[in-house]
């Protein structure tokens, strides 16, 4: 289970370590990390992972356990899954 729940507020919403393999989506909202005072949320919204975009997870390592494999827009990046829970998206 994601360390941060979805909105509410749509029930389709989910966050991006939770979307299936393959499964394009669209960024909603980046939320802050409570432990950095904001700094993770600016860095994964300056690699690309903003409002708007798209988003699909290429690959999970180690049966769900280990990082992801992200694609947003043209750029590919491993993320950890504490980094993926707090990227709210809509799947396509």
């Amino acid at each position: 289970m994601s360390a941060h729940p979805p909105s509410l507020s749509d029930p389709l919403a989910t966050t991006l370590d939770q979307l299936p393999v393959r499964t394009f989506a669209t960024i909603r909202a980046v939320r802050s990390s409570h432990h950095d005072g904001g700094a993770l949320k600016r860095r994964l919204m300056e690699l690309g992972f903003v409002p708007g975009e798209r988003v699909q997870v290429l690959r999970r390592v180690f049966h769900g356990h280990g990082p992801l494999a992200v694609r947003v827009g043209t750029s590919t990046f491993a993320m950890r899954r504490m980094e993926s829970s707090l990227i709210e998206v809509l799947p396509a």
